[in-house]
C-alpha cells in the first residue's frame, strides 16, 4: 500500500517557507504594477497546471481591479487584442522561462523586454517569474 498523503512542507521547513515569503515581500517593493504581477503569476501558473495558484492569482487580480475578460483570455494572449504590447514581451518572458526550451531566443526575448522595462525592471520580473515556478512546483507536488 502507498502512502499518498499531502505533505506539510510548511511545517517540516518553516524557514524555508518564511525566507520564501520574505522574498515575496521585497519583491512587491520593487515597483512592477500589481496587475502585471498578478497577470505574470496566472500565466505560469496555467501553465504549471497549479489549480491552487490559479484560483488564488485569479481571485487577487479581481480584487486588485483586474477585469474577467483579460482575465479569460490571458491563456490566449498572443491572439487577442486586451493587451498591451509591454504586457505581451513580458508573457512571452513568462513562457520562455517557464517552459524551458533550448529552441527560445532568449537574447530576442531580452531586447523586446528592454523596449517597454529598466534592467532592473526585468531582474524583478524574472525574479517574479522564477519564485511562481518553485510555488506552483511546490503546490503541484501535492495534487
Amino acid at each position: 500500500m502507498t502512502d499518498a498523503r499531502m505533505i506539510d512542507y510548511p511545517n517540516h521547513v518553516p524557514d524555508v517557507y518564511g525566507a520564501l515569503a520574505d522574498i515575496e515581500t521585497v519583491l512587491s517593493t520593487k515597483g512592477i504594477d500589481i496587475g502585471l504581477n498578478h497577470l505574470v503569476k496566472l500565466r505560469a501558473s496555467q501553465m504549471n497546471n497549479c489549480g491552487f495558484c490559479v484560483k488564488m492569482h485569479t481571485s487577487e487580480a479581481r480584487r486588485d481591479g483586474e477585469t474577467n475578460e483579460r482575465l479569460d483570455r490571458l491563456v490566449a494572449w498572443r491572439h487577442v487584442t486586451d493587451y498591451t504590447s509591454a504586457e505581451k514581451a513580458v508573457f512571452a518572458w513568462t513562457e520562455a522561462l517557464t517552459q524551458l526550451d533550448e529552441n527560445s531566443n532568449y537574447g530576442e526575448l531580452r531586447a523586446d523586454l528592454r523596449r517597454y522595462f529598466t534592467e532592473e525592471q526585468i531582474a524583478v520580473l524574472t525574479s517574479l517569474i522564477s519564485m511562481i515556478n518553485l510555488w506552483n512546483r511546490l503546490g503541484v507536488s501535492n495534487h
